[in-house]
């Protein structure tokens, strides 16, 4: 199974990133690195650099890109990296089954109240029609998702549940969130589960619709920030003052996007930050599609991570048995909000 040997494939990648990091100086405690793969949810890092809240904890940071999410776990499992933002896959859960040492730390975005950034949606013209009414229509019709394993198919699953089916009840269709895109076009899906930026570009161009909103799977935890083991007890005063700097950031984020979209307070710089440092520079996509949430305070919600992993086993993604609460470290989040105090917004 491709999702399976994720770390399989990436370990050449990695000695290739040892050796390049070895032939380095010897880092500073206060020097960070940190895996970034161009998503819009890493814009917390971008905001807490503008902001100066790095320089002001004495954290100097050295971003590092990646293609993709899962050829970071490696390098943060070794030591490499000390920090990366990671979805919470059945991947993740296998990786530390194995031993690599790795910790979720923070929220890194979820679905809270108004935040269903990951929605189903339904080809228009199937609803149209009258073809798909209610989740008990999907039976039987090809359904996109990003890969096998993720946090989409148990988000699927459980409208599949709505409508009394299950996940084998549907054809799985695996494609990129941008290619599903033009899979609606050409009539190649039927339904996906699909994320931001890609869902209000599939719904503003026509060819499908929103057929969930936040109380399909309320407070999913889609993504989560990860550090490394040799980070939490080699340098933990360090990582402390960095997760300090990252909530603030995540405040500041979380004031732009009260409204429901990113037009709240701060909303113009931080889009300017994504146009400066991702690939996605439309400007007024920005402020239509549904932001990821990111909680102020740092919280990850366990129950979804609990219901998530029971997806993933019960389909057969997981190599090990394991919970939830092995690869949890609530203490970085807890001190940092007993310093800054609890969240309030603007």
């Amino acid at each position: 199974m491709r999702l399976l040997s994720t770390l399989k494939f990436t370990m050449p990648f990695a000695l290739a990133f040892s050796a390049l990091v070895a032939a380095a100086p010897v880092r500073a405690d206060d020097e960070i690195r940190v895996g970034v793969n161009g998503v819009v949810s890493d814009v917390v890092f971008y905001i807490a650099q503008s902001r100066g809240f790095f320089a002001e904890q004495k954290i100097k940071l050295q971003m590092v890109s990646f293609d993709s999410g899962p050829k970071m776990i490696a390098p943060l499992g070794t030591g490499q990296l000390d920090v990366v933002a990671g979805a919470a896959s059945a991947g993740l859960f296998n990786a530390v089954a194995r031993g690599v040492d790795i910790k979720i730390v923070a929220d890194k975005g979820s679905m809270g109240p108004g935040r269903n950034y990951m929605p189903l949606l339904v080809r228009k013209d199937l609803v149209e029609t009258g073809k798909v009414k209610s989740f008990a229509d999907l039976k039987g019709l090809k359904v996109g998702e990003a890969g096998q394993g993720g946090s989409p198919g148990s988000t699927l699953n459980e409208a599949l549940k709505k409508g009394g089916l299950t996940y084998a009840d549907v054809d799985h269709i695996y494609l990129g969130y941008p290619q599903q895109v033009a899979a609606f076009s050409n009539k190649a899906i039927d339904a996906a589960i699909t994320t931001e930026p890609s869902a209000t570009m599939a719904v503003k161009s026509g060819v499908a619709v929103r057929f969930s909103d936040d109380t399909l799977y309320p407070n999913q935890q889609v993504a989560v920030l990860l550090y490394g083991g040799d980070f939490i007890r080699k340098h933990r005063d360090t990582a402390q003052r960095f997760m300090i700097a990252y909530l603030k950031a995540a405040r500041v984020y979380n004031d732009a996007i009260a409204p429901g979209h990113l037009t709240g307070p701060g909303s113009e710089e931080i889009i300017k930050l994504i146009s400066d440092n991702m690939t996605l520079k439309d400007a007024d996509l920005l402020k239509q599609m549904i932001p990821n949430g990111v909680d102020p305070d740092g919280k990850v919600d366990m129950a979804s991570l609990e219901n998530d992993l029971k997806f993933y086993r019960d389909q057969g993604y997981l190599e090990h048995p394991i919970t939830a609460e092995t690869v949890l470290d609530r203490t970085f989040a807890e001190k940092a909000v007993s310093v800054l105090g609890p969240y309030k917004p603007k």
